[in-house]
């Protein structure tokens, strides 16, 4: 679990991960029911990154001339409802899968939450000596602490001005590749600056621009010790595409500045469940399932945004606020000339 975490908050470490199961735990109900646990178990978190990962493309409406540029290290964070750590589950929907107590349908945690006190389900399944048996299982955890309120990204960035009202961006974070973890992520955008265009720009109050970023992030993260199953190679990979078109608005004073807008947020994030998983159906038999299932989800959503710069020479300062599915603040410290 805690290598899924660590997806959601790109390489924040989260301590207080407390799974005693991963989204691998209802393999035993067959795969049909694994799956469709699984997909709402990580959606929350997957569409969460997602929004994440779309803040601080901008820090002004306002492009840079030929041969500005600006470096950036920006810090952002979406912000968890407390609808977005928890979803129904309705055992009525799955195949062979029962709560131990209380009524079919309750509600049980995301991948943002915590189930407390724990939720037991009964899984059904057939063996072939003793016909249909039954065996008790605690569904998976959350982040269920104190960070699970954000989900965090951080990465440098980019932007270099290319004149006639053009700025192009690139966002990165390093590669990251050990044992447990792969991680990679990177993005770019063009901003096009619209007062530019027009005659006399340098009267106008406010600059007006467009902007058009993409934002890409794939990692695999090895659950083999969270997993209750015995088996090799078991790991999640994910594969998360997301892009932003934005029309922005900012103030063009030399220190203070305000800057806002309204953008679209569309994204897919894929996760695929890999390795080898050898299912115990009774004391003498067992199933190995291969490659079990992939899971997705979409975001498509509408976003506003409220913000302030601060400029002092070389040294630039920012931070905004997003309203939108999952509100996200962000902080900048940007270092430009131009």
């Amino acid at each position: 679990m805690k290598k899924i975490v660590l997806f959601l908050t790109l390489c924040v470490s989260v301590s207080g991960a407390k799974a005693q199961n991963d989204i691998d735990v209802l393999l035993a109900a067959g795969i049909e029911d694994a799956e469709r646990f699984a997909n709402d178990y990580l959606a929350p978190g997957t569409n969460g990154a997602i929004h994440s990962l779309n803040a601080n493309w901008f820090n002004s409406a306002k492009v840079k001339p030929l041969g500005g540029f600006e470096i950036s290290i920006i810090g952002n964070a979406s912000l968890i409802k407390d609808e977005d750590k928890m979803f129904s589950m309705n055992t009525a929907d799955y195949n062979n899968v029962q709560f131990v107590q209380g009524p079919s349908v309750q509600d049980v945690a995301t991948v943002l939450g915590e189930n407390n006190p724990e939720i037991f389900v009964e899984v059904e399944y057939d063996d072939p000596i003793f016909g249909s048996q039954t065996v008790e299982l605690s569904l998976p955890q959350g982040i269920g602490d104190q960070s699970s309120n954000l989900i965090p990204t951080i990465f440098a960035q980019g932007a270099v001005g290319l004149g006639s009202g053009i700025e192009v961006k690139a966002r990165y974070f390093p590669k990251i590749d050990n044992e447990d973890v792969t991680f990679n992520l990177y993005g770019a955008g063009l901003q096009l600056e619209f007062t530019e265009w027009l005659p006399a720009d340098k009267l106008w109050p406010v600059a007006l621009s467009g902007l058009v970023a993409y934002t890409h992030l794939d990692g695999s993260y090895n659950i083999t010790e969270s997993s209750g199953i015995e088996g090799e190679n078991q790991r999640l990979e994910n594969n998360t595409n997301t892009w932003l078109f934005q029309l922005a608005v900012s103030t063009k004073l030399p220190v203070f500045n305000l800057y806002g807008g309204l953008g679209y947020i569309t994204g897919t994030s894929e996760s695929d469940l890999l390795g080898n998983y050898r299912v115990t159906n009774g004391p003498l038999t067992s199933e190995t399932i291969t490659d079990p299932f992939s899971v997705s989800s979409e975001v498509s959503a509408v976003r506003g945004t409220v913000g302030l710069k601060l400029k002092l020479g070389f040294f630039r300062l920012n931070a905004e606020y997003h309203i939108s599915e999952f509100d996200a603040l962000s902080v900048g410290v940007n270092f430009g000339f131009r």
